[in-house]
């Protein structure tokens, strides 16, 4: 062999050593990623794993070899388990206890058959299996992050395909019974790969989780805290200039919802705002925007729209927030909403005069007696 088998193990056990604190350490800050815990434990089996088999080098014993493959497969069983949370948020400990029980199963067997040649090809191929499930998981999710998601799938499956060829190799040698520790050509592929492999696929885990932990904070810098709708800042990020043709603003203002505070309490005005959020969100389409501008202010914008259509779901927002009971600590809270329209123009028109237009449109109804949509002049006679 052109590489000395301890380096190579040494290498391994630190590399995965270093990777399994890194994620616990990431877990233990929040507690809340499980998925770091799984792959922390993952990569412990598998140091124990490659410390069992270190031992074998030396001195080749076949009881040493099964405890070797049986952490190495406990331990890509749990790596596994932990990408199936990262990428689909379920742990499919179902398809992973299986597949790791059956390994485990057949791997034993051989050995104590006395058929450690086959026990090793099949620790092999079990390993490359799980290695090939999990680089499934990170391909069917990668249209979160297509490169890193596509990557990682990559490493997976070129280190799968290390430790199959090691289990190819002693099938092709006819190696059926061992007397020393496996020593070909995929063996020291598979050291290679095993490095690399595990190396890639932990740097490209970290980056993938860091990137969520970022986007999830953008996201939520984004939305406002108590209705879950975009906030004033993400509405007009972006699209202050010309407005595309068709596209509609809507302006709504819950009426008098500081004598609602004021008689019921804030806790009661908060679950108004929330029952009005909701109410808009089941009301419009999935390419419309919908934002709290701030206190009991809301405002949607709809592309592809016209006056008598975004008057159409102003109005059934309207009538369903007024039929609408919110049963609070101090008794049952109705409200009524008014709201303000405005469509772009044949000629261009900013995102920024809709919405005047659109405000101007809010008070109009306000004075008209409140609980009521009111069209910008100017949107109906264009």
């Amino acid at each position: 062999m052109f590489l000395d088998q301890l380096s190579v193990l040494v290498a391994i056990g630190f590399s995965c050593a270093s990777l399994g604190l890194t994620f616990f350490m990431m877990w233990a800050i929040g507690r809340s990623e499980r998925h770091l815990l799984m792959w922390a434990g993952g990569l412990v089996l598998i140091v124990v794993g490659v410390v069992f088999f270190g031992a074998v080098v030396e001195q080749y014993n076949s009881g040493l070899l099964l405890i070797s493959f049986l952490f190495l497969i406990g331990g890509f069983g749990l790596l596994h388990a932990g990408c199936a949370r990262f990428c689909s948020g379920q742990t499919s400990w179902s398809s992973t206890t299986i597949s790791v029980a059956l390994s485990f199963i057949l791997t034993s067997t051989a050995f104590a058959l006395g058929y450690s040649g086959v026990g090793t090809m099949i620790g092999n191929i079990a390993i490359g299996v799980l290695l090939v499930q999990t680089g499934r998981h990170y391909w069917l999710a990668r249209a979160e992050s297509p490169l890193l998601m596509a990557a990682n799938a990559l490493f997976c499956v070129v280190t799968a395909a290390s430790f199959i060829a090691c289990g190819y190799a002693l099938a092709e040698q006819g190696q059926i019974v061992l007397t020393s520790r496996p020593a070909n050509w995929a063996e020291e592929i598979n050291s290679i790969m095993a490095i690399a492999g595990l190396s890639g696929m932990g740097a490209l885990s970290l980056t993938l989780n860091q990137m969520r932990i970022a986007n999830g904070h953008k996201s939520d810098a984004m939305k406002d805290a108590l209705t879950g709708l975009l906030n004033r800042r993400a509405l007009f990020d972006g699209r202050m200039g010309i407005t595309p043709p068709g596209t509609a603003v809507v302006m709504m203002d819950l009426d008098y919802f500081k004598t609602i505070n004021d008689r019921f309490g804030h806790d009661s005005g908060d679950r108004i705002l929330m029952a009005f959020a909701d109410v808009i969100h089941s009301n419009i389409r999935a390419n419309d925007l919908a934002a709290r501008m701030g206190g009991e202010e809301f405002c949607i914008i709809m592309p592809d729209s016209n006056p008598k259509a975004s008057a159409a779901v102003a109005d059934r927002i309207r009538s369903q927030i007024e039929a609408t009971i919110v049963q609070t600590e101090n008794g049952p809270v109705r409200a009524t909403v008014s709201a303000g329209i405005a469509v772009r123009s044949p000629e261009p028109e900013t995102l920024q005069s809709l919405l005047s237009r659109a405000d101007t449109a809010l008070y109009e109804a306000k004075a008209s007696g409140r609980n009521r949509v009111q069209i910008s002049s100017f949107s109906l006679a264009a």
